[in-house]
């Protein structure tokens, strides 16, 4: 008897966790392709110093251009009145992530591996800029 009420208790407990994750966690349009992009992003950064993985790096990009194209349209929730400003810096992002592509198609990684950087701080000082902070790091 006592094995069936534990059971019973776990199984309610494993079924309200993911719910309760879902509702605090704010999903938005944005938030979903900025996930996407961020992991493209880590593959890149770990296949741009090798020469032999730039095949795997260009289909990276292509998902990071693809993904940012699809954020560049959309407003930050955060702060929607800083809509034109996201927009510019997504356009910037998106001129830095071309220059990357070339760079690759060219065969020099030095310069991606330097674009990439780039890239990386850009991504920290939008998300400084346009992304609401985390409350755990609040505490």
């Amino acid at each position: 008897m006592k094995i069936r009420i534990l059971l019973l208790t776990l199984a309610c407990a494993m079924v309200s966790v993911p719910a309760t994750y879902a509702a605090d966690k704010d999903e938005t349009e944005l938030g979903n392709h900025m996930d996407k992009m961020g992991g493209a992003f880590r593959k890149l950064k770990k296949s741009v110093p090798d020469a032999a993985q730039n095949a795997e790096s260009l289909k990276s990009i292509a998902i990071i251009k693809a993904e940012a194209a699809a954020s560049t349209k959309l407003t930050p929730a955060w702060k929607p009145e800083q809509k034109e400003k996201y927009q510019a810096k997504m356009k910037e992002f998106n001129a830095k992530v071309d220059k990357l592509e070339a760079a690759l198609k060219a065969g020099n990684n030095a310069a991606a591996a330097k674009l990439c950087e780039e890239l990386g701080a850009a991504q920290k000082e939008g998300h400084k800029e346009f992304k609401k902070p985390d409350e755990k790091k609040k505490k």
